[in-house]
């Protein structure tokens, strides 16, 4: 009986060992995966997501048009509010309550060097436009430009500051810790600023330079989830495994397409093209120049007689937005690949929780940390004048003349003025 109980039994194990083969589903299932994770469009979730995803969408994109209608001043204040919630997002990443019960105040230190760093920027990009704004008022004006001659100064000793106090706060069992919060506070601020500074400078170069390129980064964001929603089947990369190919080609076609409509769309409004020169809310009026002005293309022998159009207005400034929205597509989601790979870093996987559907604020500005970056840079190389501006011309004599020295030289033109219109009148008269 022994012997027929144990036989059975190896049997049994025996038949349990045995490898079955997969049905062609079940092995379709597997291939759809990428990295252990099913792709989007094989997710069960997929349409209670979507709908969560969706709502929070149209609600941001409502509220940003809204900002966008009130102008340059409220569009740096949304960058300002952004900025705070990344780094608020960036600093927890790293943070110990064990760790920080020991050391009152050093969340508050983090925050110093956050605003010091925030004081130097603005300051930096944004002195014109506050000293434009302020030349009504003679004391404020001299008080501004006092402060804008010494904002790297008082920056450097805010900073400082911050720097004896950090020494000053180091305690024996916390040693590495401190100070790898002291790095990881430095590398937010660059990640953080060194991209909003650019942004800003592109708001005030013009809103049209800020929202087509912020534009584009959302164009492509939403058709590469709908194109992976309904279309997805095969794995981008690995660090973001519900990435497919066909929502990646998908969304740069059209993104392309996207940046050479919208520019056409955005460059007829000067409230969108004019560059903004002070910090007031007022409407612009001011000339669109050569990039927005339409170019008349004949069509020719290229469409039938019966066709209604025979040629195309194009603005020179759309072949740009072509570049815009090449970059968009191919390299800024790389952006996001980045993030994706340092979430899996951290095992996390969102940065935060405040838009649902979408993570964190730092889930959505990835890529356009990127695309900011780019932008400014390529409105420097390829759009802007090349040669001295009165824009920059004054800006130096503003940052580096005394008022006295500024109505001197106001005074000197005025001679400079004259003798050549009294030159020019005797010429005339004989």
């Amino acid at each position: 009986m022994q012997r027929d109980t144990s036989s059975s039994d190896v049997s049994a194990s025996h038949v349990g060992r045995v490898r079955r083969r997969k049905h062609p589903t079940e092995a379709t299932t597997d291939g759809n995966r990428a990295n252990g994770q099913p792709l989007l469009v094989n997710d069960q979730n997929k349409y209670k997501s979507m709908l969560t995803r969706t709502y929070s969408t149209v609600w941001m994109i409502g509220g940003f048009a809204f900002i966008i209608y009130m102008g340059h001043l409220y569009i740096w204040a949304m960058v300002v509010v952004i900025q705070i919630y990344m780094a608020r997002e960036l600093f927890n990443l790293l943070r110990k309550s064990s760790e920080e019960k020991q050391l009152p105040g050093f969340r508050v230190l983090n925050w110093h060097f956050f605003f010091t760093a925030m004081l130097y920027t603005y300051g930096r990009f944004l002195s014109r436009q506050l000293v434009n704004t302020v030349t009504s008022d003679h004391l404020l004006y001299k008080v501004v430009s006092g402060l804008i001659k010494y904002q790297m100064f008082i920056c450097y000793f805010l900073y400082i500051a911050g720097f004896v106090w950090f020494i000053l706060t180091l305690k024996k069992k916390t040693y590495k810790y401190q100070f790898k919060q002291y790095a990881w506070t430095h590398m937010i601020l660059l990640t953080v600023f060194a991209q909003s500074a650019f942004t800003v400078a592109n708001i005030f170069e013009g809103i049209f330079w800020f929202l087509l390129p912020a534009s584009l980064i959302v164009i492509n964001d939403i058709f590469a989830y709908l194109f992976g929603f309904f279309l997805g089947r095969t794995p981008l990369i690995k660090l973001s495994p519900k990435k497919t190919w066909e929502g990646f080609i998908g969304a740069s076609v059209t993104t392309i397409i996207s940046a050479f409509l919208l520019a056409n769309v955005m460059g007829h409004s000067q409230w969108l093209t004019c560059p903004r020169k002070d910090l007031l809310t007022g409407w612009l009026y001011c000339d669109p120049g050569p990039m927005f002005k339409p170019e008349h293309y004949s069509l020719g022998e290229w469409v039938p007689h019966w066709f209604p159009w025979k040629e195309l207005a194009i603005m020179p400034v759309q072949w740009h937005a072509l570049a815009l929205g090449l970059f968009a597509s191919i390299i800024a989601p790389f952006g996001g690949f980045f993030a994706s790979g340092f979430k899996r870093a951290f095992k996390i996987k969102d940065f935060g929780d405040s838009i649902p559907g979408h993570g964190g604020i730092t889930d959505r500005m990835d890529c356009q940390m990127v695309m900011a970056v780019f932008a400014y840079i390529y409105h420097q190389s390829f759009i802007a004048p090349q040669n001295f501006s009165v824009e920059i011309i004054l800006d130096q004599i503003i940052r580096n003349l005394t008022y006295e020295e500024q109505k001197y030289v106001y005074e000197q033109l005025g001679e400079m003025f004259r003798e050549r219109q009294l030159a020019h009148w005797l010429k005339a008269e004989s």
